[in-house]
């Protein structure tokens, strides 16, 4: 019997270990699944994230190429507006040629009526004055382009 009631105690004992362990088992158990509720959380949030910067690189390089699109643009634009100028200027120049050679056929012309019609001196200097105001004015009008011109490239 005292062996018995060693053996029942022992068993009691166990009983209460057992209930114990039972217990720490469960409160591990709750743990755990406090902990993986967690890091499915956690998990949820870092696709939500990634999903978020995927979407903001999309983003980012959109607007790099349309950024590159538009220097290239604008690029173009200034070739096109720097070739226009120079096709202005060469012919402004061409112009300004054309100008001066009228000019000394105008003072040939001026040479040889005065040699021939004297009485049409007064004439042809007022005709040579306003020819030489004329000349200014488009050598000052292609000064004030090609000044216009620089300033702007």
């Amino acid at each position: 019997q005292e062996e018995k009631k060693q053996l029942t105690l022992k068993v009691e004992e166990l009983e209460r270990k057992l209930e114990s362990t039972n217990a720490q088992n469960i409160e591990f158990l709750q743990v755990i699944a406090k902990r993986e509720e967690s890091i499915h959380q956690c998990q949820l949030r870092l696709e939500e994230k990634s999903r978020e910067c995927s979407s903001l690189a999309r983003q980012l390089e959109m607007a790099i190429e349309d950024a590159k699109r538009q220097v290239e643009q604008a690029r173009e634009r200034a070739v096109s507006r720097e070739r226009a100028a120079q096709s202005k200027v060469l012919d402004l120049e061409t112009q300004l040629s054309r100008n001066k050679t009228e000019l000394n056929q105008l003072h040939r012309s001026k040479e040889d009526a005065e040699r021939r019609y004297e009485s049409r001196l007064q004439d042809l200097r007022d005709r040579l004055e306003q020819s030489e105001s004329t000349n200014r004015s488009m050598q000052n009008y292609v000064q004030f382009l090609k000044t216009s011109y620089d300033n702007v490239f």
